[in-house]
């Protein structure tokens, strides 16, 4: 293995020793799995390479960001109602189609930043030794500028998308999109990528959880949102947090080949899996204080038995921790990923629903 810090992100590999793989199935190089999957431009190639088990990450915070606001009233600010109430006001005053506004914005970035991903790591070399699912650069199923132009047709429908929703809400909303753009792509692309620096996993935390969660539940109620909807969201970016060490953790061999220092790179795989039980558990240890408050009647709820709603995924969470707290490295944690998603899919739909059950 070649020491840390020897080859920098901009270095290449040379090409033609990779191999690839997906969970289940058998090594392949680059040119082997375009042929079995059907040739370049074909649908099922570029929907493996939106990597459909990372959109958990987008649905679960509006989903509980919905779940939060959908007791309270749109209150649109006097500076708009002349204008506003020009084009159909009982759509355009309705929450519903802001919670599906902030959806299709949530799984736009969340495909454009795994489009940008593939395309940023592509050329620099970093994907051509592979452990986990395909990527379309990479394993030259796609050219880099043809991936590229879908990162941004994503990003610019989440941009579309997003100019609207602050139109009808705050204009502030543009400026918290624009740091959700620029998350995306500087996640591995520009000149100092933060995800080669160890710094991934805060990013995926804040926006993920924190800015996701926080900002559905703004443009729906135009609040910012108290304990309940904060709370929630912190247990929103941890899960999402240990969808990305998942992955982290799997590649770490390979990154540090690579000269991208992940955060899993940097601390090791022990402490790495550590980190991933952590940010696993912490979310169901705050349902069950929540619980526990509303059950003994420190804080208000008519309906205290709802708050532990989200334990019942945990039995979800018990086989991806067995693993990560064993041995396990490279190829056999790649089980570890989709449970995860599994998990915080689940987690944040029942999560949702206890906070929706609270809040009526």
């Amino acid at each position: 293995m070649v020491p840390p810090g020897r080859k920098g992100p901009g270095r290449s590999l040379k090409r033609g020793a990779n191999q690839f793989t997906e969970a289940g199935g058998t090594w392949m190089t680059g040119p082997e799995m375009a042929a079995a999957r059907g040739g370049p431009g074909s649908t099922k190639q570029w929907r493996a390479g939106a990597r459909p088990r990372t959109l958990p990450a987008a649905v679960v915070p509006v989903l509980v960001g919905t779940a939060a606001a959908h007791p309270l009233s749109p209150g649109l600010p006097t500076g708009y109602a002349a204008l506003t109430h020009v084009v159909a006001p009982s759509l355009w005053d309705s929450t519903w189609w802001r919670a599906l506004g902030a959806l299709v914005v949530a799984l736009a970035l969340q495909v454009g930043t795994n489009y940008a991903n593939d395309y940023s790591d592509g050329i620099r070399g970093t994907d051509d030794q592979r452990v986990g699912p395909v990527r379309l650069v990479a394993s030259g199923l796609a050219s880099p500028q043809a991936v590229k132009r879908a990162a941004l047709l994503a990003f610019g429908i989440a941009g579309g998308v997003g100019l609207a929703l602050a139109w009808a809400t705050s204009w502030w909303v543009l400026a918290v999109g624009a740091a959700c753009l620029a998350a995306g792509w500087f996640y591995t692309g520009g000149p100092r990528p933060y995800g080669y620096a160890g710094f991934g996993e805060l990013f995926v935390f804040v926006f993920f959880g924190l800015v996701a969660t926080v900002g559905t539940y703004y443009v729906q109620t135009l609040r910012l949102g108290g304990g309940l909807v904060l709370s929630a969201s912190v247990g929103v970016g941890l899960l999402a947090t240990a969808l990305l060490l998942a992955n982290n953790l799997r590649d770490i061999d390979t990154d540090l080949i690579s000269g991208k220092r992940t955060l899993a790179a940097r601390v090791g795989r022990r402490t790495a899996g550590w980190l991933y039980v952590a940010c696993v558990v912490v979310p169901f240890l705050g349902v069950l204080g929540w619980g526990l408050l509303a059950a003994t009647g420190a804080i208000a709820d008519q309906h205290p038995v709802f708050a532990f709603l989200p334990l019942l995924a945990l039995p979800l969470a018990i086989a991806p921790i067995r693993t990560v707290s064993g041995d396990a490295t490279g190829r056999a944690l790649l089980p570890v990923l989709a449970a995860t998603g599994r998990l915080q899919l689940v987690f944040g739909a029942l999560l949702a629903g206890a906070v929706w059950l609270w809040a009526t």
